[in-house]
Order: structure tokens, then sequence, then C-alpha cells
């Protein structure tokens, strides 16, 4: 039940490989103070009305609904834009040996979350997730508990309060190589919010043998298309920007972009035949490198060392 007195919603999840239906009871005296309101699209709510969850609301569903008249191709955008971020942390956990990972703008909960893929294949693997959405909060603190996993609410148009929270600080170490995950987030800063400096606060930050992964929605692919929904999402949300490839590329200013390089998403290392669509895909994606001492040649740096940005 949902009124403006009481908030009171049940939501459930099946969980891959763990066997099990979780379930979240948010209780509180007033939807406000949860700072949900269901009557504004959400962009998170409206992703997870694509990617097939049921954690969205009317207003998400029409907001979603809206933009795909224009773009029929915003659900393979969103299902295929999934599928790039698992393939990367694979890739980062099992061939790069990267045992940490920053993950901002996580969006709500689904199949194959950033832990569950890292920790498959090293269950020491540690993750802080950052968003500043309540529902995606709320959702996130339920299901993404354990002793290698935290969920913290900050903005990325701060990212000291990213790099300095107590919650990262528990659990990244920033003397030693990471993963940052900027993953269909950046798109939603304006140019006036600044995200080329905001990106390379991050970077700076970061130890030499760290990696950034970066997917961002472009006007150089089915430009008509993009910019249609472009137009929508700003009627219904804060906006989309859309960048050209030479703009997102300077996102990776300082790194080495790992092969292929910045790709439509699907082509990004695909575990098989491209979808038949795939050149649909307006979104681009990447990952990339910083380049420094040899894991054999850093100094050993205890845990929680002041940021360097």
């Amino acid at each position: 039940m949902l009124t403006r007195r009481r908030y009171e919603q049940r939501y459930s999840f099946t969980m891959p490989g763990l066997g099990a239906r979780w379930r979240i009871s948010v209780t509180s005296s007033s939807s406000s103070s949860l700072g949900i309101d269901t009557t504004v699209p959400s962009t998170a709510r409206m992703y997870d009305f694509w990617l097939g969850g049921h954690d969205n609301f009317a207003a998400d569903r029409a907001a979603a609904l809206k933009v795909s008249e224009v773009a029929p191709e915003a659900q393979l955008m969103a299902v295929e834009n999934r599928g790039f971020l698992r393939r990367a942390v694979r890739y980062l956990a099992a061939d790069a040996g990267i045992t940490q990972f920053l993950d901002i703008g996580t969006g709500l909960p689904t199949q194959g979350n950033v832990h569950q893929v890292a920790q498959d294949i090293n269950p020491a693997a540690r993750v802080v997730y950052v968003d500043n959405d309540p529902m995606v909060l709320a959702h996130s603190r339920a299901l993404k508990t354990g002793g290698n996993a935290v969920v913290i609410e900050a903005d990325l148009r701060d990212p000291r309060s990213i790099l300095d929270h107590p919650g990262t600080r528990k659990l990244i170490d920033f003397g030693q190589p990471l993963a940052v995950l900027l993953v269909a987030v950046l798109h939603f800063l304006s140019d006036d919010d600044g995200p080329s400096a905001i990106v390379a606060a991050i970077r700076d930050a970061l130890w030499p043998g760290s990696y950034l992964v970066l997917s961002h929605v472009t006007g150089d692919i089915r430009s008509e298309s993009a910019a249609n929904a472009a137009v929508h999402y700003k009627k219904v949300t804060s906006g989309a920007t859309l960048r050209g490839r030479d703009e997102i590329l300077r996102f990776f200013a300082g790194l080495e972009l790992i092969d292929p390089g910045l790709v439509q998403v699907p082509q990004w290392r695909p575990d098989g035949p491209e979808p038949a669509d795939a050149g649909k895909v307006w979104i681009l994606g990447g990952v990339g490198r910083k380049q420094g001492l040899s894991s054999a040649e850093r100094p050993a740096i205890p845990q929680g060392a002041s940021v360097t940005a």
C-alpha cells in the first residue's frame, strides 16, 4: 500500500546461483521521508523496466514507453549495456586480477550484480556501490550485504564525497589497483556539471594499474533516434546528454584503452555472436588502464591511505 501518509512495499528478487528468493520490506511513516515520489519517473526504475524487472511504478513505465516510441532500441540498449558491465567485471576479476571495485551509479539490483560476478571468480573481491536514488539505496542495502560489499549514498557531482566516504575507505585501498565503474551514468550529467573534471578527479585518485570502465550514449550512431530519445528524456527526467565519440574518449585521458577500445557495447568482448540488431545500439563502452608500476614493483601502502587527487 502506498499513500502520502504511509509507504509499505514488499519487493521480491530471485538472485541467480543463490537458490533463494530474497524479500525486502521497507516501511516508513511517509513516502517523503524515504525520498521516493512514485509519480515522478526515475531513470533507475525506467532501466529496471527495460531489463524486465518489477521494481518500477506506473510513471516509470509510461516514461520508458514514451522513450521507446521514438527509440525502439531503448530496451535493447539497456540489455546490451548490462551485458557489457558483466563482461567487463569478469575480465577485470579473471584476467586483470582486480579485487576491488567502486561502482558509481549502481542502479537497481538485478541479476548478475558486480559483486556476484566478481566474487564468483574471487570470493575475496570487495565492492562499494554508490548511488543517490533512495529506492536504489533501499533495495541495494538489503541485497548487497556481507563483509565484502557495501552501499553508500553519495553524488557523482561531488567525487570527494565518494572517494573519502568512510564506507569507501573501509573496503577500498587506494594504494592498490582498483576498478571504477561509470556505466551509463555520465550522460546524466550536463556539461554545466563539469563531467570532465569529475572524471579527472577520479582518475587522479587511482593507483597505477587501476581501471576505468565507462559507457555513454552517443549521437554519432542513429543520430535522429538518439536525439528524439534525449528530448523525451528531458521531458520526464533531468535529461540525458548525448556526446560524440571524441568527447567520450577524452574521459579516458591518460589511460590505455584495452582492446577492442571504445566500441558499441555489444562489440566489447562478446561471449558469442553479436545480436543481429547490435548496430542499432547507440551507446559506446570501453575499459581503460592507468599505466604505471607493475605489482612486483609497487611499494606497500597501508589500507586507508589518503587519496591524492
